[in-house]
């Protein structure tokens, strides 16, 4: 494993990579066990979401007991130089609908603020044994090789755009390469991060959702924008609320390429 020295934060580096790969244990006895009579096996993911939240919530208190979680709504936003300064944002499923059907594109999420800084970010596909990770400010990997987006000039007929479910009833694209939808955000924003795909467009996204990826998507050299090319700050979004905003994840060098592909249905 790559040792992280940013930030002098590497205890905590390795705690968050070690607690992920646990989550990731834990999650795969839950993994494709939905029940077939159903299209979705709705008491299945809230059974693995609430035991992925809790093994996690003891882990922490057993090794940084004075650390905050984020919840649905932050209510300490003060900076302080005491241990709770460090919070963490943790989303135990990101795939859900793939995660209980048993198709492999799932993701666990973990990040670590610190006064509300982006330190350290984490996401972990169990059933590929995929763990993408990266210091704020420094170098992304996969596993234990450093990973970069792709240094992509000019879009093709092989470049690869990743979209959310609903994507063609909100927009019409003349995109030249491959369009899929593989049903996880998280795992999207890795992909884009590794250069194995070009772009991605994202929906209806959440703080928790995000906040790992972001750090591991800008590490690698790609961006977050919101679809008219204007910068996504995910602090906007602290206390909680739903990020409806269609946002465009990228190296910053292809947007007006991808941008000019994509138009907005009447």
């Amino acid at each position: 494993m790559v040792e992280l020295n940013s930030h002098g934060i590497e205890t905590l580096s390795r705690f968050a990579i070690d607690v992920t790969r646990r989550l990731g244990e834990e999650a795969m006895t839950f993994y494709g066990k939905g029940d077939p009579t159903v299209k979705f096996d709705e008491e299945l993911i809230t059974k693995a979401e609430i035991h992925l939240a809790e093994f996690f919530q003891n882990a922490l208190h057993q090794n940084y007991p004075q650390h905050q979680v984020f919840r649905s709504v932050s209510k300490d936003t003060e900076y302080t130089h005491e241990e709770k300064r460090y919070l963490w944002i943790f989303d135990p499923l990101d795939g859900v609908s793939n995660f209980q059907a048993g198709i492999p594109v799932w993701g666990i999420s973990l990040a670590l603020f610190e006064n509300f800084w982006p330190i350290f970010g984490a996401v972990y596909l169990p059933a590929t044994g995929d763990l993408f990770y990266a210091s704020a400010g420094g170098k992304a990997f996969r596993n234990d090789l450093e990973i970069h987006v792709s240094n992509l000039e000019n879009i093709n007929d092989e470049s690869l755009m990743f979209i959310y479910s609903r994507f063609h009833h909100d927009f019409n694209a003349s995109f030249p390469g491959k369009i899929f939808n593989m049903g996880s955000t998280a795992a999207h924003m890795c992909y884009i991060a590794t250069g194995r795909a070009d772009v991605a467009i994202i929906s209806h996204e959440s703080y928790q959702g995000l906040a790992a990826a972001q750090i591991i998507i800008e590490a690698a050299g790609g961006k977050i924008f919101k679809m008219d090319g204007s910068e996504f700050h995910l602090a906007d979004y602290l206390d909680g609320q739903k990020i409806e905003e269609r946002l465009m994840v990228l190296a910053p060098g292809i947007y007006s390429q991808i941008r000019s592909c994509i138009q907005k249905n009447s």
